[in-house]
């Protein structure tokens, strides 16, 4: 096992006893999704934050979707810096950059990262970074694209690596973009869902109500409509990606309410949703997560988890970076670093079904739409 993993591991089950202790104290800024964060803690000094010496793949998965074990590239010489907006240990967002950050050292970069760092600290990082001689900086987190963007803008040597959702207008020549498409995955969820709810209810446990947010509840919608189904969505936003004691409150009523599958996307705060539904027999309340495998939460409960693979992503950009292409544009999909997650706990039949709908996206056959409508 390597040294990634071991802190991926360690770090869910540091997190689900710390809900017991504490019932899910948290910072509403800590969002490692990459969401409109704004972060208490401030960015670590570039000098003295190397990352680790070990690399690691991503979670396993089933269904469609990339392997980081196979993305491979010869980045000797170059120095990449990450700025991740959480902590590495997180066993989530961050987690996932921390480990194609190792990827990329594994292949012969010199690295180094900051952590934890707040949006009104980012500037300063970047501009550290690029005065300490990083050839490559990548800034893991839609949040930071604005100042990443200017910093491309005012250092046309140094090329940058930013998070957004969707194609942004204006991209610097310096820049490459990952659209994080995050509608797609829950297109495959909304199908889970859809498939699993006996009762016909599912709820939408969100963190903050950004159009990101409001995307995934419409690709879910737009796959009960193509299923032919009747399922209802009740989406709600705790106002934090990370309050578990949140998060259980608007579970256990959803759960209340008729619900008997809930949607997470969230953080930290997706250990709360699986508290909630271990009032529930094994079988009446079902829980999928986003990110990471978090079945360690409540593998009675778990039906799945998007799971993201920045692996991939980030050592094909920095081979074509290597060889001169340093702008571009690189969508996440099902061939490209996203999956959907299902243990051999739900049915085949289900499992099938979330396999079909994700093939049908990644052959064009389906188009999902990006609809950042807002949700009353």
């Amino acid at each position: 096992m390597t040294r990634v993993s071991r802190v991926v591991i360690t770090a869910l089950a540091a997190t689900a006893a710390l809900f017991v202790s504490s019932c899910g104290s948290s910072d509403p800024a800590a969002d490692g999704s990459g969401g409109a964060s704004t972060a208490a803690t401030s960015a670590a000094s570039p000098a003295g934050s190397a990352a680790g010496s070990e690399s690691s793949a991503a979670a396993a998965t089933s269904g469609g979707g990339s392997s980081a074990a196979g993305a491979s590239a010869d980045l000797s010489g170059q120095k990449i810096a990450a700025v991740f907006s959480g902590p590495i240990t997180d066993a989530d967002y961050n987690a996932l950059g921390f480990q194609a950050l190792e990827a990329a050292k594994a292949e012969g970069a010199e690295t180094s990262y900051s952590e934890s760092v707040a949006v009104a600290d980012v500037e300063r990082a970047l501009g550290e970074y690029v005065a300490d001689g990083n050839t490559v900086v990548w800034t893991h987190g839609s949040q930071f694209y604005d100042a990443t963007a200017k910093a491309a803008q005012d250092n046309p040597d140094v090329t940058f690596i930013g998070e957004f959702d969707g194609k942004p207008e204006n991209q610097p020549a310096n820049l490459w973009v990952i659209d994080r498409n995050f509608h797609l995955g829950f297109y495959a969820v909304g199908v889970l869902a859809s498939k699993l709810s006996k009762s016909g209810t599912v709820g939408y446990v969100g963190g903050l109500s950004l159009p990101f947010s409001y995307s995934e509840v419409h690709a879910m919608e737009q796959a009960i409509k193509d299923l032919g189904a009747a399922t209802t969505i009740k989406p709600v936003w705790t106002g934090d990606f990370n309050d578990a004691q949140k998060a259980q409150q608007i579970s256990t009523q959803l759960l209340g309410g008729g619900a008997d599958v809930l949607v997470g996307s969230l953080n930290l705060g997706a250990v709360g949703v699986f508290q909630a539904a271990q009032s529930k027999p094994a079988g009446e309340a079902w829980v999928t997560a986003k990110y990471t495998d978090k079945s360690s939460f409540g593998k009675e409960h778990y039906a799945g988890s998007v799971i993201y693979d920045f692996t991939g992503p980030l050592v094909d950009i920095l081979a074509k970076t290597v060889g001169g292409e340093r702008t571009g544009y690189y969508p996440l999909g099902f061939d490209t670093g996203v999956t959907v997650q299902v243990p051999d706990g739900v049915s085949q039949d289900v499992r099938t079904a979330v396999t079909e709908a994700m093939d049908k996206v990644k052959s064009g056959e389906v188009e999902v739409a990006r609809n950042t409508e807002p949700i009353k």
